[in-house]
């Protein structure tokens, strides 16, 4: 079992910049395919950018990729998503999630993570 709990979303202007983070706890946090979805009103949710935490690449959608980096901190458990250059359509709840493994594909196959945290706002204004 992983326990996720996210936090850092706020309110900014666009252009902004905010980080998120997901503090890990339960099993073994270095063989995970770990990773951050977005969810919008009225929209499915959509991978945002994933990592294996045992090292590697890490791979984003195509509409965050210069924007938005995603990162972690071994000694803490804890993932990181720094968004940079924040538009109006990046407005949404995201949501940290996890699954036992690598990240091949994993940016599209949403319903492969079994654990999720209970995700934190971000909006931005134009």
């Amino acid at each position: 079992q992983v326990q996720l709990v996210e936090s850092g979303g706020g309110s900014v202007q666009a252009g902004g910049s905010l980080r998120l983070s997901c503090a890990a706890s339960g099993s073994t946090y270095s063989s995970y395919c770990m990773g951050w979805f977005r969810q919008a009103p009225g929209k499915e949710r959509e991978g945002v950018a994933v990592r294996y935490t045992g090292g590697g690449s890490a791979y984003y959608t195509d509409s965050v990729k210069g924007r938005f980096t995603i990162s972690q901190d071994n000694a803490k458990n804890t993932l990181y998503l720094q968004m940079n250059t924040l538009k109006p359509e990046d407005t949404a709840m995201y949501y940290c999630a996890a699954r036992a493994g690598r990240c091949l594909g994993a940016l599209t196959l949403r319903a492969s993570f079994p654990y999720w945290g209970q995700g934190t706002q971000v909006t931005v204004s134009s």
